[in-house]
């Protein structure tokens, strides 16, 4: 029977079974698209990261992510869960001078650099993303948005336009006033966010506030799913990107660098540090750091 080596990797955080899980098969250059996307529904995760192999000390990989719905082309805890898993099953190795392991990571739509810091011994090391250059799309009208998570428009903060930002995966975001009212939002009709995301040009929604979940914190986030997707994402890195373009292009924060908090009220506090790169209105690069755990790792069997 053929075999394929597996991890299961929590991301944004330096505890096992907090922050998110992701998993990530290696050696996958031989499965097919839709044979992935059945795997991606069978490990149930927000997404799954799929790892070609390749040569004995490269530093490029070609990576894909899927979501149990559909693949998409960029994320931003699966980079931090596949960079985590390829260190832990010695598939790259940081320098032993100390300096950081740049690799190479081929997605969907092209390459993203990914940087390696060495952290004290027994810690993890900080990995950082550098997503793509941010583009801002359509403003919704935030009448037909609130409602759809049991909000109204007076939930929203005063003068916040609800728009979809992508630094890789287009995400809808929705500053809200306060942490109630983040608390309090729910995904109230499913079968309308559907439909109303099917017209639209974002993947997903991400409501947010300032104020973290607690004092190290500068923001506070949920991000929601429509099925098969799971329903609501504990602490999400392309989406923290998007956010951290926003927050700057309109002036929410008076720093570029900054600590996105996710997941706290779902029992899976995750940690998001944040650097944005650029002007206001001439954004250049968002990077998103974090650090990932292993929990478990197996073999996939059978003749996939």
């Amino acid at each position: 029977m053929s075999q394929l080596p597996f991890l299961l990797v929590d991301a944004f955080t330096t505890r096992p079974l907090s922050g998110n899980p992701c998993a990530v098969v290696l050696d996958a250059e031989a499965l097919t698209p839709a044979i992935r996307q059945q795997l991606a529904r069978e490990f149930n995760q927000s997404e799954t990261a799929f790892v070609d192999r390749a040569a004995a000390g490269s530093t490029e990989f070609t990576v894909r992510f899927f979501t149990p719905a559909e693949e998409i082309p960029l994320a931003g805890h699966p980079t931090i869960a596949t960079v985590a898993a390829l260190l832990h099953a010695g598939r790259v190795a940081l320098p032993t001078d100390g300096s950081a392991l740049v690799l190479t990571l081929n997605l969907l739509h092209g390459p993203i650099r990914v940087d390696v810091i060495p952290a004290a011994a027994g810690q993890p090391p900080l990995i950082w993303m550098t997503q793509r250059p941010p583009v801002f799309g359509a403003v919704h009208a935030p009448e037909i948005v609130l409602p759809l998570f049991g909000l109204t428009p007076d939930d929203l903060l005063p003068g916040a336009p609800i728009q979809t930002v992508s630094t890789g995966t287009p995400q809808l975001m929705v500053l809200l006033r306060d942490h109630a009212a983040l608390r309090r939002a729910r995904v109230a009709d499913a079968d309308g966010l559907g439909r109303y995301r099917a017209t639209s040009d974002f993947f997903s929604p991400h409501l947010f506030c300032l104020g973290g979940a607690t004092p190290a914190g500068h923001t506070f986030a949920r991000h929601f799913g429509t099925p098969p997707d799971i329903s609501e994402d504990p602490v999400t890195g392309s989406a923290t990107g998007g956010m951290a373009a926003y927050l700057w292009h309109y002036g929410y924060l008076q720093t570029p660098n900054f600590i996105a908090e996710q997941g706290h009220d779902m029992g899976r506090a995750g940690t998001v540090q944040v650097r944005v790169r650029g002007h206001r209105m001439a954004i250049e690069t968002v990077q998103i750091g974090g650090t990932g755990v292993v929990v478990l790792e197996g073999g996939l069997r059978g003749d996939l």
